[in-house]
């Protein structure tokens, strides 16, 4: 798990490459998208229409599981988004000959105590990325939705997200304890072989690099960027992409917001300091963090979930 666009899905097909896992080249959002559309899936008619929709989605399509036989066993014994994700897993694991399974939805992120509570066994990896970096892919795929009267500020608001749900993250996995374990990004593809050796250390899953290499699945071998422009003109650099991307003032704003916490995270700042702006800075962090937090709360707490989920997460039909 991670900050959308911080590189969970290259390490999903890393793990993958190495064997062992089960395949299954989606996202399940089960506890960010199924629980708020369908509601208490105690209720069998709940149950009913979120089957409905999931064995026409893409997700169903490439799980490689019997339609019949997916569908009675999550009818007769899903009651939550913990069952559904463990349900239908297992059944591709089972079908695949693997016992261990992975998903890696980015925005499990705000549930990882129910998570943890619900799969006691379960490992968290978090990944983490340079900011400046994250925030230019959200805002270069337009995920960063900033509020409507700062519209021309994605980048700032995809940088304040970031600091919010890294915190999150790093808040909740010290009440995981050893179930928890951080990875940077930078790590995975620069040093790679070292990185999946302190992951597969924890994991207690050999992360041969060589084998991984040879398979090569998804990501590994062709980057899920959004910069493919980069990729066709030979520039393509993951790493450190904000040092050219980013225009000065742009920087200097970033980096007066989230600076600190790059910092915290052995992050080095880039920019001029901006002067002057103390207030605006401290105004747009107090709005941006209530405004997270209130959209993940009516999420999960009310029916405004339905229209406040964004398509961006809606990965089960895509």
């Amino acid at each position: 798990m991670g900050c959308p666009r911080s590189g969970t899905s290259f390490l999903y097909h890393l793990l993958l490459s190495a064997g062992g896992f089960a395949e299954f080249r989606t996202q399940m959002n089960a506890f960010d998208v199924l629980e708020p559309i369908y509601g208490d899936l105690k209720r069998i008619k709940n149950r009913k229409r979120m089957m409905h929709d999931w064995l026409q989605s893409k997700a169903f399509q490439v799980s490689g599981l019997d339609r019949q036989t997916i569908e009675a066993k999550v009818l007769a014994g899903c009651k939550s988004a913990s069952d559904f994700l463990r349900i239908v897993m297992k059944e591709i694991a089972r079908r695949q000959g693997v016992d261990r399974w992975i998903d890696s939805t980015p925005t499990n992120v705000p549930h990882m105590l129910q998570i943890q509570r619900d799969f006691p066994d379960a490992l968290f990896v978090h990944i983490i990325r340079d900011g400046r970096d994250v925030a230019l892919s959200l805002d270069k795929r337009q995920w960063s939705r900033p509020l409507p009267w700062d519209k021309d500020n994605g980048l700032l608001a995809a940088g304040l997200y970031w600091k919010w749900i890294v915190r999150k993250a790093r808040k909740y996995g010290t009440k995981l304890g050893s179930n928890y374990m951080e990875v940077r990004y930078e790590d995975l593809v620069e040093n790679p072989e070292e990185a999946l050796a302190r992951v597969g250390k924890f994991l207690q899953h050999d992360l041969a690099y060589g084998r991984i290499q040879q398979a090569s699945i998804g990501s590994v071998k062709n980057p899920l960027t959004s910069f493919n422009e980069d990729l066709r003109d030979g520039t393509f650099s993951p790493v450190g992409r904000w040092k050219v991307k980013f225009s000065p003032q742009q920087l200097a704003w970033f980096e007066a917001l989230v600076g600190d916490y790059l910092q915290e995270l052995g992050y080095s700042l880039g920019g001029t300091t901006l002067f002057n702006r103390a207030t605006a800075v401290r105004r747009k962090r107090i709005v941006y963090n209530a405004f997270y937090e209130f959209k993940q709360w009516a999420k999960i707490n009310t029916p405004l979930s339905r229209w406040m989920v964004d398509y961006s997460e809606i990965l089960i039909d895509k």
